[in-house]
């Protein structure tokens, strides 16, 4: 089942590609294997998936400790000051920078292992009181800078979540933000190259407006047994 989820997703990515004129291989396809077994996430690395998300701290280090292989694991969910210890180790990106204390922090613990973090900063596009996220420019701008200063931390791009919603202007507009925060970012000489948007319900959209990271659980995993 899961490979055959797999084949329609990467199939519809695919097509949308090939209607706006992108490539293919600039974008990346992460997993999001958040409460799925060992067995099951093995499964999808077999069918060719090499990114995987994770949005609890310690599960992603549990995880970690049991399954390796030719794959990035990518933490995608709120990330608190004390656990970062939890995903320093194995995370290749951390998508969840939402202020300049918690970029210091990781700046701190990557240090103590001789790692240079990637990570992105992730943008409250939808303005949403129950979203994390940094939202004014000034903040966003602020935390760009401490990011590209600190000597242990890679900025990489931006991550965003769109309000879940049919209203798909909702959505697009949230996406169209978030490139335009890269637009300016860049224009004034930073190197922010990642826009990580789009999940299950969304990622069409995502790719039109020039998604290179999506996150994808329940269109390749099935719905989730929350029991």
């Amino acid at each position: 089942m899961i490979a055959e989820n797999l084949k329609r997703v990467e199939e519809k990515i695919e097509q949308i590609c090939l209607e706006i004129g992108r490539n293919r291989s600039e974008i990346k396809l992460i997993a999001v294997s958040k409460t799925q077994s060992k067995e099951v996430i093995e499964e999808v690395l077999s069918a060719g998936i090499k990114d995987l998300g994770e949005n609890k701290a310690q599960e992603l280090r549990d995880k970690a400790e049991l399954i390796s292989g030719d794959f990035n694991w990518h933490y995608i969910g709120h990330l608190q000051s004390n656990k970062i210890k939890y995903v320093i180790k194995s995370a290749e990106f951390i998508h969840s920078v939402d202020s300049i204390k918690l970029a210091d922090e990781i700046n701190k613990k990557a240090e103590s292992i001789n790692k240079v973090q990637k990570v992105l900063l992730e943008i409250n596009t939808s303005k949403e009181a129950s979203k994390f996220g940094l939202s004014g420019e000034k903040e966003i701008f602020d935390t760009a800078a401490f990011c590209n200063l600190a000597k242990n931390l890679d900025i990489v791009g931006l991550m965003t979540m769109a309000p879940y919603t049919n209203d798909m202007e909702i959505i697009r507009k949230c996406f169209v933000t978030l490139r335009s925060v890269k637009e300016k970012l860049n224009s004034s000489g930073f190197r922010v190259k990642e826009l990580s948007m789009g999940m299950t319900n969304d990622y069409e959209i995502a790719i039109e407006e020039g998604a290179t990271m999506l996150r994808i659980g329940t269109a390749i995993f099935g719905e989730r047994n929350l029991i």
